[in-house]
């Protein structure tokens, strides 16, 4: 055992980390503890809150770059493109802040996908001073690949889960003015939103982000919030994550004692947006994302007892997600309740949860189907 704690604990310094505070999780239940010493981070640790992510207001700007050089830059290494982003302070008028901006994803930056890749964009702190952007280094722009529904779509879901849990990825809505500085493409206007930083998430919790050299399954998470998220996955009808190949998870360490929890990113290959890319991978035996498939392991029922509650006890705020946002089409708001009416239907339903969900989980525990790409 301390053979093994002293590897990990080489690995965890080598990538230069600090440690987290001593917390507890939401749910403990049954799983390896990630066996990294705690240091005292509680002299310096103040946990921060970005306040760009505090408010519910629409952000708007306009980003002026070279879009030509930008879109058509979407190898396997693209590179980043000088541009300004100019939004209007209520008290100081219009403000300008130079950037870097490149375009980022897998599936969504090839061009076959989207129309309209998503971004990262990358401030310099020596001029985001004073500004909306100010505790903001890098971070990443959802734009609208195809078409402004989609994107508005894959919002809500953050949204959904920042309604079950605090240890998720806040989002901000905007609305961004595209602007050529040749001139040459036509300027347009669409939604698009940021997602906080995985470390500005990780310090909101005075925790850390646990590096991918160290290898942790399902069972190596805190069970509570492991089920809590393979339950919400099933929900919006998602099978595009993978904890072992950290595939849209994150692994969120509290407590060096404690196995650390998942954190899903990530949320436009499922049921609930359904762009029309959206096609699950034959391996799963499904057709469509719109044909839940339970990916998570077997819990405790004690587990699966405690995470239904929280699912019944937020059902008001989880469709009030959708009732409350007049931006979405009336169509998207009205699939987008019925979805969630058949996920009701199951966990309301001892017997359609056990054969959905429990058994599901059991089997997969046995013989568990790994999706071809994510190695």
């Amino acid at each position: 055992m301390k053979r093994s704690y002293w590897f990990i604990l080489k690995l965890w310094l080598a990538f230069g980390l600090s440690f987290p505070l001593l917390a507890q999780p939401d749910v403990r239940g049954d799983g390896a503890v990630l066996a990294v010493s705690t240091v005292a981070q509680a002299e310096k640790g103040v946990i921060f809150e970005n306040p760009l992510y505090r408010s519910e207001e629409i952000l708007e700007f306009q980003l002026n770059l070279n879009y030509k050089d930008l879109l058509d830059d979407r190898g396997e290494d693209p590179g980043y493109h000088q541009g300004t982003l100019t939004y209007t302070d209520a008290t100081r008028g219009p403000v300008s802040v130079n950037l870097k901006v490149k375009v980022r994803g897998n599936h969504r930056r090839n061009p076959l996908i989207c129309r309209f890749p998503p971004l990262l964009l990358n401030f310099s702190r020596k001029t985001t001073s004073q500004t909306v952007f100010e505790h903001v280094n890098k971070v990443k722009l959802v734009t609208h690949c195809l078409q402004e529904e989609y994107v508005l779509r894959e919002y809500q879901v953050y949204k959904l889960y920042n309604v079950l849990t605090d240890k998720s990825f806040r989002v901000r809505l905007c609305r961004v003015r595209y602007e050529d500085l040749e001139g040459k493409r036509k300027s347009e206007t669409r939604y698009a939103f940021l997602i906080e930083d995985d470390d500005e998430m990780a310090q909101r919790h005075n925790g850390v982000i646990v590096p991918k050299a160290l290898a942790i399954g399902m069972q190596g998470t805190d069970q509570g919030t492991m089920a809590q998220l393979a339950i919400f996955q099933y929900m919006i009808g998602n099978t595009d994550w993978s904890v072992p190949y950290r595939h849209n998870i994150k692994l969120l360490s509290l407590d060096s004692l404690a196995p650390p929890h998942p954190v899903p990113y990530d949320f436009d290959f499922n049921g609930m947006v359904d762009p029309p890319y959206a096609v699950p991978p034959p391996e799963l035996g499904i057709a469509t994302v719109q044909q839940r498939l339970y990916r998570g392991y077997d819990f405790p029922e004690h587990v699966y007892a405690a995470v239904v509650q929280v699912f019944k006890a937020r059902r008001r705020e989880l469709y009030g997600v959708y009732r409350k946002r007049p931006l979405l089409s009336k169509s998207s708001q009205k699939r987008a309740l019925r979805f969630l009416d058949s996920f009701y239907k199951t966990i309301d339903d001892p017997k359609d949860f056990e054969r959905n969900i429990v058994r599901v989980g059991r089997e997969n525990q046995k013989s568990y189907v790994t999706v071809k790409g994510l190695k």
